[in-house]
């Protein structure tokens, strides 16, 4: 058998035939061309011929048979393989166009995330930008009313100021005019001792006359005691008037001089020619007492500068600092005792007593130093320790990595911020939300004291 491989793309088709090549004749067997029917070899070739004839006719059905199958196969593999990479490529466009659809999508989504945060983020600006002009606004409005407050208390103490320079005119007048009539009644009463002393001679020497003399020295004596009880009021006067010429070192002494009323008075600080007005309780525990601050309504911003708290600010007769320059001329003159009232929005009050209390120049920051703590307002003293700087919210001396002043508001003895701070901002009673800004005195209501009144005043401790 010999085989036959033909090879059509992918597909090989394999064929077997029939050897002949290596087909030997008989030796006897002898091929002419001489056809001789009668014989019977003839006869045989002929049936071998008819047979061979017959095979090769079968082979020639079957070859096209297998052709026929082979072109068959053939067309439809070739169909098979148009078809075949027809899907192939089908399925790489279509895995193509859902890779590029899926990417596609991924993009739209980051993009619309994108856009989500860019729309987020610039809602929030545009409301931050609303609060701020809407803050501004409010600010503002307390800045113009600031100010004309500012106007209408420098107009009332240009008046006040005028008045006073007035008074004190009319006083020094009055006084020179008492001291000329007390001159004119010594003189006065001189020369009628000098009659009186003339008239006991002459009634020594004459005796008969005693009678008109005895009636005469009655009279001169009457209008002696009368000039005598007009120079005493002169004195009295002349004292109240001296009184009047702004004598007095503190609230205390003013107290001593008989004033009971409390109220603003004026004073002439210790050591100095300086003159302050000042706010006198008199009323709290025997009276006497020089408010140093006081805070009842928030009117009067308290979160200010450095030289607003030296020089003092607010009205004295409400809301006030008195001013750490005051203060501290006054504290170090001679010892004082300092006073803390507190009182919370259910009426409830407490306070806090200092046996010893001054505060230092501003070379060492109003250094702050106080002894013998007792009170209602806490088993500890929530004011700071001795030697404690203080702190504004441009001048920061506290012992915080933080700013404490800008953190929790106003000007004060802050330490790290500390357990008390009575000039944090005062929030109206419609505010129920605990803030870390707002006045603290830690050691009587921890931090849920709502201030509704806070008031710091000294007095000499011998009083």
């Amino acid at each position: 058998r010999q085989q036959h491989r033909v090879q059509h793309g992918p597909c090989s088709y394999t064929f077997i035939l029939p050897e002949v090549n290596h087909c030997q004749p008989l030796n006897d067997l002898k091929v002419s061309n001489t056809f001789q029917r009668d014989s019977p070899q003839a006869s045989t070739d002929e049936q071998k011929l008819e047979s061979l004839e017959s095979a090769m006719e079968n082979n020639t059905q079957w070859l096209q048979k297998l052709e026929n199958f082979i072109q068959e196969n053939v067309r439809s593999g070739m169909e098979e393989m148009k078809r075949t990479a027809v899907h192939t490529q089908t399925a790489a466009m279509l895995e193509m166009g859902t890779n590029l659809l899926t990417q596609s999508a991924e993009q739209t989504r980051k993009l619309t995330n994108v856009e989500t945060q860019v729309l987020n983020q610039t809602s929030r600006l545009e409301i931050q930008v609303l609060e701020y002009s809407l803050l501004t606004n409010r600010l503002e409005k307390h800045i113009l009313q600031q100010t004309q407050e500012i106007s209408r208390l420098g107009d009332k103490n240009s008046f006040l100021e005028q008045r006073l320079s007035a008074l004190e005119a009319r006083y020094g007048k009055e006084l020179q005019e008492l001291e000329s009539e007390k001159e004119q009644l010594q003189k006065l009463v001189e020369r009628q001792s000098q009659t009186v002393s003339q008239l006991q001679a002459e009634v020594g020497s004459s005796m008969h006359n005693s009678t008109l003399m005895q009636r005469q020295q009655a009279m001169l004596m009457n209008t002696v005691q009368q000039l005598l009880a007009t120079v005493n009021n002169c004195k009295e006067i002349s004292s109240v008037a001296s009184g009047d010429l702004l004598t007095f070192r503190d609230c205390a002494e003013i107290l001593q001089s008989g004033v009971t009323d409390s109220g603003v008075y004026t004073i002439r600080l210790p050591n100095s020619t300086q003159t302050v007005k000042v706010f006198c309780d008199m009323k709290t525990g025997g009276g006497g007492w020089t408010v140093l601050q006081h805070r009842r309504n928030g009117s009067v911003d308290f979160h200010r500068g450095w030289r607003d708290y030296k020089m003092g600010f607010g009205e004295l007769s409400g809301e006030h600092w008195l001013g750490n320059d005051i203060i501290h001329k006054l504290t170090t003159s001679k010892d004082y005792s300092l006073h803390i009232l507190l009182k919370d929005r259910e009426g409830n009050e407490a306070f806090s007593n200092y046996d010893r209390f001054y505060i230092n120049g501003e070379e060492n920051n109003y250094s702050l130093y106080t002894e013998n703590y007792s009170g209602t307002a806490g088993r500890m003293s929530s004011l700071a320790h001795s030697g404690t700087q203080f702190s504004t919210k441009d001048r920061d001396n506290d012992r915080c990595t933080c700013r404490c002043a800008q953190l929790a508001s106003g000007g004060w003895w802050f330490e790290a911020c500390g357990p008390s701070n009575l000039n944090g901002i005062y929030y109206s009673s419609s505010t129920s939300t605990m803030r870390y800004n707002d006045i603290k005195w830690y050691y009587w209501k921890g931090s849920k004291l709502m201030a509704a009144m806070t008031t710091m005043m000294v007095r000499p401790t011998n009083f």
